[in-house]
């Protein structure tokens, strides 16, 4: 296939999505063997159990009231990959530049192998997920990740998932429930990539910024622009106040709902920690060990708020961009507390 032949796959854009897919479906590892009966069971409770879930989180929340309940879609590692790839393509669409000229297509080509070597590594440890920018939103349960990590975790499985469930269904209130927040999270990916386009000087200055460094430079710091980390920081906020206050709510429903819920959150926070040299290396290149981070800051923003001032009183985080906490804030919540003042 010649690289003209190549660009008119792809139409241009700067990844070739459908060979993401399909490198993924070569290197997706198969989930755990387990026998059909209880895998027919496990994915009939999880479809009601996102329900379910959905319930306690409008109750405990107050975000969703009067929307239809929906259940979610139960996935394996392939149908994940496959709709990971259509949610980044429609959230990156007319974000990224279009590719042009006789090398477009083996570009796009490159990206989309190495964006499928990335899916198929996450594939096997994602447990859900709710993507708000494809199909009017899908939420995704993992069923052979799930199992499998009840398995390892050695916990109930019914209380783990509905513990996964009420994480991934916040998710869903988060975007369903608050009108602006999916346009406001597309619009600062979209803000970064066209920061990042034309950010090639920064490396013909990077012997200076290294020489003028007064103490520990992350590469971050050394490849990005003031523009760039301006909006970084603002994405990075908004996505660690997401997962916290997801992991917040998933404990705070509580023992009446997930009777084990202090034994998986316990034997959870474990297995996030864990993986082999090889593992942890992958894991921090692809930004899961800073995410775990964000899950951390995040809760504890999260809890510190409600102990102040109350579910309704945090709920002021949705009321506009402005009121979101910047990333000093993420860690200062009183700061946060002060400017807003719920």
């Amino acid at each position: 296939m010649n690289a003209a032949t190549q660009q008119e796959q792809v139409g241009g854009t700067p990844v070739d999505w459908d060979l993401a897919v399909a490198t993924a479906a070569r290197l997706v590892r198969p989930g755990p063997v387990v026998p059909r009966a209880e895998a027919d069971i496990a994915v009939g409770r999880l479809r009601e159990l996102a329900v379910d879930a959905e319930v306690h989180v409008r109750e405990l929340t107050g975000l969703g009231s009067g929307l239809p309940l929906r259940p979610g879609e139960v996935v394996d590692r392939p149908a994940w990959v496959r709709a990971a790839a259509q949610g980044l393509s429609a959230l990156t669409d007319g974000a990224l530049p279009k590719q042009s000229g006789a090398f477009s297509g083996v570009l796009a080509g490159t990206a989309g192998v190495q964006a499928g070597v990335v899916l198929a590594f996450l594939s096997a440890r994602v447990l859900g997920q709710y993507d708000p920018f494809s199909d009017g939103g899908r939420l995704l349960l993992v069923a052979p990740n799930i199992v499998g990590a009840q398995h390892a975790l050695d916990v109930p499985g019914e209380d783990f998932s509905m513990w996964v469930c009420l994480h991934e269904v916040t998710h869903r209130l988060q975007f369903t429930g608050v009108p602006w927040l999916a346009g406001h999270f597309a619009g600062l990916v979209t803000e970064l990539l066209d920061a990042m386009d034309g950010s090639s000087p920064r490396l013909r200055d990077l012997p200076r910024r290294l020489r003028e460094a007064t103490g520990p430079v992350g590469l971050l710091d050394l490849f990005q622009s003031p523009e760039q980390r301006a909006v970084l920081d603002r994405l990075i906020a908004l996505s660690t106040l997401l997962e916290g206050h997801a992991d917040h709510v998933m404990d705070a429903v509580g023992p009446d709902v997930v009777p084990s819920v202090r034994t998986i959150r316990e034997r959870f926070t474990v297995r996030r920690k864990g993986g082999g040299v090889l593992d942890r290396v992958l894991r921090t290149l692809l930004g899961v060990e800073a995410k775990v981070r964000q899950y951390a800051e995040g809760a504890a923003f999260t809890r510190h708020v409600v102990d102040e001032v109350g579910m309704a009183g945090f709920n002021t985080v949705w009321t506009s961009p402005d009121t979101l906490p910047t990333r000093v804030e993420v860690t200062d919540p009183a700061a946060w507390l002060r400017r807003v003042a719920p």
